[in-house]
C-alpha cells in the first residue's frame, strides 16, 4: 500500500507501537482526535521495532491524514564505515554532564540546558556523530569509565553492548527530525522514543510540542522491562540481591526514565487523563505550570442506542476487551472465571481483542483455561465491534496490572453494561466518582485488588446473581459517562490547545 505523502501538514502526531498498525486503547484515541478535528491536516510519524512486529494497517487512514512514514528501529540499517576517530572532548564532556543530570536532576540542574547543545551535534559531522559513538576513541573512554564507576553486573561485554543498543536509535530518531515534513505543531502521545523525536523536532524548528500520556511510559516501560526475558544478570547466585533489580534492568528504566524527563523539559503542554497521573508526572519531573488533565471522551450517541436492548435480569456473561498481553493479565480474570462458573454453571468468559501482539502468551492462557476445565466457558472472540458486542454482556471486566483511563470502561458505561476492574489507573474514579458530586451517581460496578482471582470473582457474581444491583450500577454509569466523558468536552480541550499550537508564530 502506498503511504500518503505530502509537502506540509498543520499538526504532526508522533506514535511509538500505536495508531494505524496496532489496534487497542490509545490507538482508537488517536483515530478519535484525528477525525474529530477535520479542520487540521496531520503528518503522522510511526515508530515500531522491526516491520515484521506489525501487520496490515488496523485502521483505515481518515481523509485529513495527508502523511505518513513508517520508521523501524531495530531493523538493519548500514553503519558508518569503520575507521579511527578520535572524538570531540568537548562534545563528551557535555554529554556527561547531560548523562549527571538524568541521573540526578537536583544535584546537577546545569545539565538541564546542555540538550540543546548536544543535538546539533548528532548530525553526520558534529561532535556527537554515530560514527564517533561506535568508533571513536572518547566514546570508548566514556563507556570504560562509566563501567568502572557505576556497573554492577561482572560482564563489560554485554555492559558495553547494552549501551549500544540501547542508544543507537537515537540516530535514527535525529534523522527522521531532521527529513520530518513542515507542520505547525508537534503531537506525540507518549514519552519514550516517541517523545524524544518530538524532543529533537521542537530543537530543530522551534514549533510547539504537546505531549498526552495515556498511561506513564516509564512506568510501564518498567513492567515490561521486570517481565523481560532479554535482559542478561550475569551475577552468580552468592552476588545476587534478591531485593534489588539486576544492573541491566536498572539501566533500561533509567534510559528511558531519561527520555521522559527530556520530553517533559521541552513539551509546551504535558497533559494527563486524570489526577494521579499528573502528579506522577511532576514527580518524574515535569514543570507544574504546564501540566493539565484532560479525561478521554467517547461518543456517546453511538452507544446510546444499545440501552435499549438490555435484558431486564443481567446476561451471565463476562467479557474482558482489550489485547491478550501479560499487562493486561487475562490469566487471572481465566483464573476468576473457575469460580465464577462453578457458582454459574451457564456463565460465560468471553475474551475479545487481538491475539497477535504476544502469540506465546495467548497460548499459555489457551492451555490454562483448557486446564481449568473451561474449554465449554472461555471464549477467545479475536477483535470485535463493540457496538455489536455490548449488548450481549452482562459486565464489562479488566484485570489489568496497569492501565490509565480505559475507554472500554466509558463504551460500555454508555451502553449500559456496569464494570468490575482492578484497582489500576483511573478506574476507581470511573466506577465510584471523583468527588462528591461524581459519587452521588453511585457506583457503575466493582473494583477489586490486582492478581486477585477470587476478589474478581466475587464482585462479578455480587453483580450478575442481583438484578437489583447490577441495574443501579448500569445506571450509574450511564449517568456518569454523559456528565463526565463525552468527546465533545474532550475535543473542546484539544481544540484550544491546537488553536494555540497552530496559530503560534516565532
Amino acid at each position: 500500500m502506498k503511504l500518503p505523502h505530502a509537502e506540509r501538514a498543520d499538526i504532526g502526531l508522533l506514535l511509538e507501537g500505536t495508531f494505524p498498525y496496532v489496534s487497542g486503547g490509545v490507538s482508537s484515541w488517536v483515530n478519535q482526535i484525528i477525525r474529530g478535528f477535520p479542520q487540521f491536516s496531520f503528518a503522522l510519524a510511526f515508530i515500531g521495532s522491526q516491520p515484521e512486529d506489525y501487520g496490515e494497517m488496523k485502521y483505515s487512514l481518515p481523509d485529513n491524514v495527508v502523511h505518513l512514514e513508517t520508521h523501524y528501529l531495530y531493523s538493519q540499517h548500514a553503519a558508518p564505515q569503520i575507521r579511527p576517530v578520535h572524538g570531540d572532548r568537548a562534545v563528551f564532556g557535555e554529554i556527561k554532564c547531560l548523562h549527571e543530570y538524568f541521573r540526578s536532576p537536583g544535584l546537577h540542574p546545569e545539565g538541564s540546558g546542555i540538550f540543546h547543545k548536544i543535538v546539533p551535534e548528532l548530525s553526520a559531522h558534529g561532535g556527537a556523530s554515530l560514527e564517533s559513538f561506535l568508533y571513536s576513541s572518547g566514546s570508548w573512554e566514556y563507556i570504560k569509565e562509566n563501567y568502572r564507576k557505576y556497573c554492577t553486573d561482572p560482564s563489560f561485554v554485554d555492559y558495553f553492548w547494552t549501551v549500544r543498543s540501547m542508544h543507537a536509535p537515537v540516530w535514527m530518531l535525529a534523522e527522521i527530525a531532521e527529513n520530518f515534513i513542515p507542520v505547525r505543531a508537534f503531537h506525540t502521545v507518549s514519552t519514550g522514543y516517541a517523545g524524544l523525536l518530538g524532543t529533537l523536532l521542537k530543537e530543530k524548528t522551534g514549533r510547539p510540542l504537546i505531549l498526552s500520556e495515556h498511561g506513564i511510559y516509564t512506568k510501564e516501560r518498567k513492567i515490561d522491562l521486570f517481565q523481560a526475558q532479554w535482559i542478561k544478570d550475569n551475577r552468580n547466585v552468592f552476588q545476587r540481591d534478591p531485593t534489588e533489580i539486576g544492573y541491566f534492568r536498572q539501566l533500561w528504566i533509567r534510559f528511558f526514565q531519561a527520555l521522559g524527563k527530556q520530553c517533559y523539559d521541552s513539551a509546551d503542554h504535558i497533559i494527563a487523563l486524570y489526577e494521579a497521573n499528573r502528579l506522577r508526572q511532576i514527580e518524574d519531573g515535569a514543570p507544574p505550570l504546564r501540566t493539565r488533565n484532560i479525561p478521554n471522551g467517547i461518543n456517546v450517541p453511538r452507544f446510546s442506542p444499545l440501552r435499549a436492548q438490555r435484558p431486564a435480569s443481567p446476561p451471565p456473561i463476562l467479557c474482558l476487551i482489550g489485547r491478550v498481553v501479560p499487562i493486561k493479565d487475562v490469566k487471572t480474570y481465566i483464573r476468576a472465571m473457575r469460580t465464577v462458573v462453578n457458582r454459574l454453571p451457564g456463565a460465560q468468559g468471553w475474551i475479545a481483542g487481538p491475539e497477535d501482539e504476544d502469540p506465546g502468551y495467548a497460548e499459555e492462557c489457551r492451555e490454562l483455561a483448557e486446564g481449568l476445565g473451561l474449554s465449554e466457558n472461555i471464549k477467545f472472540l479475536g477483535f470485535q465491534q463493540m457496538t455489536e458486542l455490548l449488548p450481549k454482556i452482562g459486565l464489562v471486566v479488566l484485570s489489568s496490572i496497569s492501565e490509565a483511563l480505559p475507554l472500554v470502561l466509558l463504551e460500555g458505561f454508555a451502553a449500559g453494561v456496569p464494570a468490575v476492574s482492578t484497582d489500576v489507573g483511573s478506574c476507581r474514579q470511573l466506577i465510584y466518582g471523583l468527588d462528591q458530586e461524581d459519587q452521588s451517581y453511585g457506583a457503575a460496578g466493582r473494583v477489586v485488588g490486582i492478581a486477585d482471582p477470587q476478589a474478581l470473582a466475587e464482585a462479578a457474581l455480587e453483580l450478575l446473581t442481583d438484578a437489583t444491583s447490577w441495574r443501579e450500577a448500569s445506571e450509574a454509569g450511564v449517568r456518569r459517562v454523559e456528565a463526565y466523558y463525552t468527546q465533545e468536552q474532550m475535543f473542546a480541550s484539544y481544540k484550544s490547545i491546537y488553536d494555540e499550537a497552530t496559530t503560534w508564530r516565532e
